[in-house]
């Protein structure tokens, strides 16, 4: 597995995420202040919903690694606060995201890591074997939802049983495919 630095890295610490790429171990995707810098790079290049960021990101990582909306929206909202993007609502209440003077001169200010992280993405993006991108998403969503209720509360009795049933119905699902 490549190293990253410089905000975009795998393994150590003080990043904005954690993800599993195929190479089966966990790590960094983004490091300190690296995801920032993507959004308010793709929202420079277009103005997007955070639907549309997510999506983006995890095309240009060839589907090994998609954020999820409570890695995305928090930092959305931190450029927002930080005076680098505004937000308007749209209909359906769906948020688009416009870059703003001062964010276009920060992106200026760190330019070229902006540029190196983008081109580390392309470089990382090849399409995985046999894994289609839409399928590695909808798994990754699948298992941080189990790990957030498994962290949460106790699961009683009776709702361990129905955790158990609903797992045992989607694994008997992909089966008749």
């Amino acid at each position: 597995m490549r190293h990253f630095d410089e905000g975009f890295e795998r393994g150590g610490r003080g990043g904005e995420h954690r993800g599993r790429g195929h190479g089966g171990g966990g790590g960094r995707v983004f490091g300190h202040g690296g995801l920032r810098l993507v959004l308010l790079q793709l929202i420079a290049d277009k103005p997007r919903h955070g639907y549309e960021l997510i999506k983006e990101i995890g095309d240009r990582l060839g589907g090994s690694y998609s954020p999820s909306p409570g890695v995305i929206y928090p930092t959305l909202t931190l450029l927002e606060e930080l005076g680098y993007t505004t937000m308007d609502e749209s209909g359906g209440g769906r948020k688009l995201y416009t870059i703003t003077p001062a964010g276009q001169a920060f992106l200026a200010e760190n330019r070229a890591l902006a540029d190196a992280m983008l081109a580390r993405m392309q470089d990382t993006g090849s399409p995985p074997t046999g894994r289609p991108p839409q399928v590695v998403r909808a798994l990754e969503n699948f298992k941080m939802a189990v790990r957030l209720r498994l962290a949460g509360a106790e699961l009683s009795e009776e709702q361990a049983h129905a955790f158990a049933q609903i797992l045992d119905s989607a694994a008997q699902q992909l089966e008749r495919i």
